[in-house]
């Protein structure tokens, strides 16, 4: 099998090391941007698909497909973000008969109705947040849900992701503005306008569970990971085991999600994320069909290879490994290096890295695409470099993971690394005390200021 990469950066990296481990044939595709890049440079063939531009590169289907065909390519993984959830992308390469390295294109579609998903949720006896039943169709039917559930509300894109097409509104008076607000982004971000409307939980925690199923109808979940810290629903750090999940609550959340991957009859890695209250109940909140950003945090806590799983369950393999042969060992965090300026509300930061080291020693992994003299162009996201430490405990990773920020030296541009530092000394942080919103009040209160240090 020959597989193609449909995507850049060091997720391309990380599933061309996959497929050579396998035994398996690589092709890269790049945009005009991208023509230095490192995954160009580790894959076995390589083919120019488009300018810089997303859109005319790496979401443009036709030359995808027309690199398969010149290259023989007969799979494609798409890795995430630009097509990974594109359930007619899948169907078409289904069509076509090249094989999608994901979950069925019906799957993708379903879970990806952020409305159908909680319906489906409902259905596996899911705890789900409460809410609109479906597509709220104006700005008065949702007023009249708001205010059956109780102020304050979420009004959510049905297709949304990445925080986009979601306001909290926490007064009536506000309601109708909001609404709209949320169906205008919702539309540009989407070209969809479909609004639901769920109760706002206040102060929760965002907690979300791996899980894998294979074409047999067998599953796993492989523990949770704490994406509690993040900028405007953007992930920075991610941990497992979450500070505030017991055992028995991680037996609980990890069936429930098994329960609803198998009433979609999904196959493929997934993560099924969910929003933890005060009180440690949790509520569905999404499943994304794809490999996460932050799945190194499960890969080095129990040493299991999540993106060579997706690959082996497209080929048609069969789970070997049983739900009790899963092993949890020690705690793991994931630092997203971002090429932004902390100081500066977080603004992108793209240019040439004059200098490129990454820390290493036992304990640390580094997954990146970058390197001295690498230009990170402005055309895609800013990630620059995910750290990944492991200790026996959380306090061990944590002193880890100081010794490997400090030894990352990135020149050239600002970077989130002296925001990663400055969280690891914040009481909070370390006392695990912390919701969704905690980076959003320190960014209010003016704390990276003057934090970053100009590369």
């Amino acid at each position: 099998m020959k597989v193609l990469i449909a995507n850049r950066g060091e997720v391309a990296v990380r599933i061309i090391r996959a497929c050579h481990d396998l035994g398996l044939a690589t092709v890269a595709i790049y945009s005009e941007a991208d023509a230095e890049a490192l995954h160009v440079l580790f894959a076995d063939e390589a083919v120019c698909i488009g300018k810089a531009a997303a859109q005319e590169s790496y979401l443009k289907i036709a030359n995808i497909l027309s690199a398969c065909e010149i290259t023989g390519a007969d799979a494609i993984h798409p890795g995430y973000g630009f097509l990974s959830e594109n359930a007619n992308f899948a169907s078409i390469c289904e069509s076509c008969g090249i094989k999608f390295i994901g979950p069925h294109h019906t799957a993708i579609a379903l879970l990806g109705d952020k409305a159908r998903a909680k319906s489906l949720a409902r259905k596996a006896k899911c705890p789900v947040i409460p809410g609109s039943d479906g597509i709220v169709d104006d700005a008065a039917m949702g007023l009249k849900i708001a205010q059956k559930i109780g102020f304050p509300v979420l009004v959510k894109a049905s297709a949304g992701g990445g925080g986009k097409g979601i306001r909290a509104i926490y007064h009536e008076q506000e309601f109708k503005k909001q609404f709209v607000a949320a169906q205008t982004e919702a539309q540009i971000c989407f070209n969809n306008t479909d609004i639901y409307v769920e109760k706002l939980i206040e102060n929760p925690r965002h907690v979300e569970v791996q899980i894998l199923g294979d074409k047999k109808g067998n599953y796993l979940h492989l523990g949770e990971r704490d994406c509690s810290i993040q900028r405007r629903r953007q992930k920075l750090i991610e941990e497992s085991p979450s500070p505030i999940i017991s055992s028995s609550l991680r037996k609980k959340m990890g069936q429930a999600a098994i329960d609803i991957a198998k009433e979609a009859e999904y196959y493929s890695a997934g993560t099924v994320e969910f929003l933890v209250d005060k009180n440690k109940n949790f509520y569905f909140m999404e499943m994304n069909t794809r490999i996460q950003v932050e799945h190194p945090v499960t890969e080095i806590l129990t040493d299991y290879d999540l993106v060579a799983a997706q690959i082996k369950i497209a080929m048609g393999e069969k789970l070997k490994e049983k739900q009790r042969e899963i092993l949890f060992s020690g705690h793991a965090i994931e630092f997203r290096i971002n090429a932004e300026n902390p100081s500066n509300n977080f603004t992108p930061s793209p240019g040439k890295l004059h200098h490129f080291l990454s820390p290493g020693g036992p304990h640390v992994r580094v997954d990146t695409a970058c390197y001295s003299g690498y230009s990170i162009p402005p055309n895609y996201d800013s990630l620059i470099a995910k750290l990944i430490v492991k200790g026996k405990n959380r306090d061990e990773a944590i002193r880890f993971a100081k010794r490997a920020l400090k030894e990352f030296n990135i020149q050239g541009v600002y970077t989130t690394i002296p925001f990663h530092l400055y969280m690891l000394s914040d009481k909070t942080f370390l006392n695990g005390n912390y919701s969704i919103d905690y980076v959003d009040k320190l960014i209010e209160k003016k704390c990276f200021d003057g934090l970053s240090i100009d590369e």
